[in-house]
């Protein structure tokens, strides 16, 4: 199995090792995985596919389609949109970010149901965070599945002293 390990400039995805002579075309699978605990743990799935070939040790993935199923939505991403993008300044703190809010916070975390006006909260995961907000995983007492909330903050988010500053204010929205 390869994993990615960067993104170049004009979207092409630079894979480690492999052994690949001439060109061929490829398929790449990514799922996420919330990184707490929780039922139905899979946020998301992307499926792109292109040109592999084999360039200074690395294998270029260059994308030809991308398809992506998230707790968003699902969609097509243009190559060209997928070469724009640009990396979320919290992804690489998400995980701890989320474990966090989920064992130090839950207190917090849960009173954000009273924002939903959705009574009898049983419990509340934090699921998701990214520059824009939280996504929070209820579960209500008496109900058989769960709720998904986004909480979105007013601006996009750029370091963790800005998201200190958003999380608070949401916390407060909440009462606290």
């Amino acid at each position: 199995m390869l994993e990615p390990r960067s993104v170049g400039r004009s979207g092409e995805i630079l894979l480690g090792g492999g052994h690949l002579n001439g060109t061929t075309t490829a398929v790449l699978e990514l799922v996420d995985v919330a990184p707490v605990a929780v039922r139905d743990r899979i946020r998301g799935r992307a499926r792109i596919t292109g040109r592999l070939t084999r360039a200074d040790g690395v294998l270029r993935l260059e994308p030809a389609a991308a398809y992506v199923d998230d707790l968003w939505g699902a969609q097509s991403v243009t190559p060209e949109d997928f070469a724009r993008a640009s990396a979320d300044p919290l992804a690489s703190y998400e995980a701890e970010l989320l474990q966090h809010l989920h064992v130090g916070h839950d207190d917090q975390v849960r009173a954000l149901a009273a924002l939903l006006d959705m009574p009898g909260c049983a419990s509340a995961v934090p699921l998701a965070l990214d520059r824009f907000g939280l996504r929070v995983r209820f579960t209500f007492a008496g109900a058989s599945g769960h709720v998904d909330a986004r909480f979105e903050f007013p601006h996009p988010v750029g370091d963790i002293r800005a998201l200190r500053t958003e999380m608070h204010r949401l916390f407060a929205s909440a009462g606290l």
